[in-house]
């Protein structure tokens, strides 16, 4: 800085006390006033013009976000209704699926009851069926080994006597006295 004071000494011939010369930075007077003037202009028209567009796009954006978030959560309070309705209706289908399988299932047993019922009295009736057909097939066997045995009864004793039987009442004498010693006979007849 002495530089420059020493420089501008030279070229004025004078020297100026410190306290005397013009600050470099503080513009003078005129400059100021000269250059205030065009800044209240240009801050009058950004007042009057600038601002107010400005705020009415910031108004219409905050409008706009402001709208975005109660529609957001208006949409979201309708998505929760319609869940707990969903959840209302699926808690109502899963009872209602279940009394379903619980009905199906005692229909089942009851079906499966019924059918065994119905089977039993099928094979007690085939069982007694077959029984008396077993009873009536017996009695035609014991009757025709009767007769067999009858008539085999009386050949034989033809051939024992060596005469022969043929007068129809001995005949039928000999074959009943041998069938009546046959059903005294243990066993025989109980089977």
């Amino acid at each position: 800085m002495n530089n420059v004071i020493a420089i501008l000494a030279a070229e004025g011939g004078e020297s100026l006390p410190l306290e005397d010369s013009p600050n470099p930075l503080i513009p003078p007077l005129y400059d100021i006033v000269w250059s205030l003037i065009p800044l209240a202009v240009i801050l009058w028209l950004f007042w009057k013009f600038i601002l107010p567009k400005f705020q009415q796009v910031l108004d219409e954006r905050s409008e706009r976000i402001e709208g975005g978030l109660r529609r957001a959560e208006q949409t979201q309070a309708e998505a929760k209704e319609e869940l707990a309705k969903y959840k209302a209706q699926l808690a109502e289908a899963r009872s209602e699926a279940a009394k379903i399988r619980d009905d199906a299932r005692a229909q089942g047993q009851q079906i499966l009851a019924d059918m065994k019922t119905e089977a039993q009295a099928e094979s007690d009736r085939i069982v007694a069926a077959g029984n008396q057909q077993l009873a009536a097939q017996r009695q035609q066997i014991i009757a025709e080994l009767r007769s067999d045995l009858g008539r085999q009864s009386v050949d034989l004793a033809e051939r024992l006597m060596g005469e022969q039987l043929s007068d129809p009442v001995r005949r039928s004498g000999t074959i009943d006295r041998f069938l009546a010693d046959l059903d005294r006979v243990p066993g025989a007849g109980k089977n």
